[in-house]
């Protein structure tokens, strides 16, 4: 049940719910705003709308064998079929399925349901960073990508201790290696500084706490057959552990045998005690889906009552976010169009939001290669879903003063108008599938598309999340819309050209002058600085 007692200082939306507020909602809790997202969630409340977002949902069906070719076929996993049951690994099946998890990854995003999961799977794939090309077995990466799919949106505290144990997590923090006469810090310390209190003004947690927690981790392995973890009494540290004034001069009990694993639980009571946890990922929330700077009206206007509510319900991550969402912060002018879109953000928003059409599972070898290619995309663009830069995660999420900011520079940002350009060419294909803008089904979507001021307006309304000057919207019409027409100064000559392609469809000379049109207006609007932002 969630506690509302706490919420008085964050201030409820309260004005007309309008299209605009619900892309600015949908571009943040999801990948892009598609426009029957849009008009589904315009006709419900604010409320209903959230209880949509956090709805939960079943676990989608796992990556599946797309990888057979003249040098490679799976004997024991039938074309079709999920690797994820099989537990035998070697030099050539594992770097393929690392591609099918990155690739079923990337199609889960493109063809999520109107919730949240997906965006809070990358949320906390950044927050527990793991990387497959150090875990190097693609069923942990799986099973790691499982785990935060399941608690995404449930128990922050429940999550933490999964994580603690999760096969990957061990492997990739050392935690195998972690035992009574070697103790291994480096789980123990992310525990704290990246995971938990964080390294925040009110988080003073010492190397005694560190070297402390890891002694208390010690115990836990993997078990290399079946990529299991599992706890060894044998290798786990039984004495007591002291921890600093920090966390009240906490003394945890040694404990021997398999009660050993019991003191994983005594150290979370303890680290869950301190206030800093909830500040904490409360600040990285908010940096997430609202803005990167948090000054000290949003610390204490903001992140201290999403915090005091996070408290108040034990953890659980739902009403901190059903908080902000139906915030009037949420939706102040100032916080839309205010980040910079991750490469996901802009590959998988552009896909979804223009309607591109991708293969169907009956050709499940090219639908899988072709969410490869837009992976790879995202990847150049600094953004490589399964392998963060490091544990720390992206830095745009992180690194002060300049935070999304970083998505954008000289080598990403002709990446990005490079991806957009050839999104309308169908530049991207696999065995003749091409992936690419239908120009005109989009223009057949707007309200007046044969109104040229009508047409560029709603454009723009559609792929903006801020206005474009007038100015810069006339240059547009009459360079782009009305260049080469007689008389180009008139509306008149798009108006006519466009009722001619609806009414003579076959005059392939006038449709051919209308695609290209329509293809020079969206890369030019896409190229623009406004598309960057979210």
């Amino acid at each position: 049940m969630e506690n509302t007692e706490t919420q008085a200082q964050l201030e409820p939306f309260r004005a007309k719910w309008t299209a605009d507020d619900v892309k600015h909602l949908l571009r943040r809790t999801m990948f892009g705003a598609k426009p029957d997202d849009v008009a589904h969630l315009q006709a419900l409340s604010l409320k209903k709308a959230l209880n949509e977002l956090l709805a939960d949902e079943p676990a989608p069906a796992p990556p599946i064998n797309n990888y057979n070719d003249d040098k490679f076929t799976d004997d024991e996993i039938a074309p079709g079929e999920t690797w994820t049951t099989s537990i035998n690994y070697d030099g050539m099946n594992n770097g393929r399925r690392k591609n099918s998890f990155k690739a079923w990854w990337l199609g889960l995003m493109l063809n999520q349901n109107r919730t949240l999961r997906e965006k809070m799977v990358v949320f906390w794939h950044n927050h527990f960073v793991t990387e497959t090309n150090m875990v190097d077995n693609a069923l942990m990466c799986y099973r790691n990508n499982a785990l935060m799919r399941a608690h995404a949106l449930g128990n922050f505290k429940d999550l933490v201790k999964a994580v603690t144990k999760d096969p990957a997590m061990l492997k990739y923090l050392n935690g195998t290696s972690n035992n009574k006469k070697a103790p291994d810090e480096n789980y123990g310390r992310e525990l704290q500084e990246l995971f938990t209190v964080g390294k925040g003004p009110g988080s003073h947690y010492t190397e005694a706490d560190v070297k402390a927690a890891a002694k208390i981790l010690t115990g836990f392995r993997n078990d290399t057959t079946t990529f299991v973890s599992l706890f060894d009494p044998g290798r786990h540290d039984s004495s007591d552990k002291v921890f600093s004034d920090f966390y009240q001069n906490t003394t945890i009990k040694g404990r021997r045998g398999p009660e050993g694993e019991q003191e994983l639980d005594d150290l979370l009571t303890m680290i869950f005690a301190q206030d800093e946890v909830a500040r904490f990922i409360c600040r990285k929330l908010y940096r997430y889906f609202v803005y990167h700077q948090i000054d000290a009206d949003t610390e204490a206007n903001v992140i201290t009552p999403l915090a005091a509510v996070f408290r108040a319900n034990n953890y659980e991550i739902k009403p901190v976010l059903r908080q902000l969402f139906a915030s009037q912060h949420f939706f102040d002018a100032t916080n839309r169009g205010a980040l910079i879109k991750s490469p996901l953000d802009f590959t998988i928003g552009l896909c979804r939001e223009y309607g591109i059409t991708f293969p169907d599972a009956t050709a499940y070898a090219d639908q899988y290669g072709l969410w490869l290619a837009i992976q790879n995309q995202t990847a150049t663009m600094q953004q490589n879903i399964g392998d963060p830069p490091n544990v720390a995660g992206w830095p745009a999420y992180y690194q002060e003063p300049m935070f999304d900011r970083l998505w954008v520079n000289s080598d990403t940002l002709p990446k990005r108008n490079v991806f957009s350009d050839g999104m309308t060419n169908g530049n991207l294909s696999r065995n003749g599938k091409k992936l690419m803008i239908d120009v005109i089904a989009f223009t057949q979507s707007l309200p007046n598309p044969g109104d040229p001021v009508a047409l560029i307006d709603d454009t723009v309304r559609r792929l903006y999340a801020i206005e474009l000057p007038d100015k810069d919207k006339q240059y547009i019409k009459t360079s782009i819309l009305l260049s080469g027409m007689q008389g180009s100064m008139s509306d008149h000559y798009w108006t006519q050209a466009w009722q001619n392609l609806t009414a003579t469809p076959d005059d392939v000379a006038n449709k051919t002058n209308v695609t290209k049109k329509l293809k020079s207006l969206y890369k030019y609007l896409m190229n623009l600085p406004h598309y960057q932002l979210t």
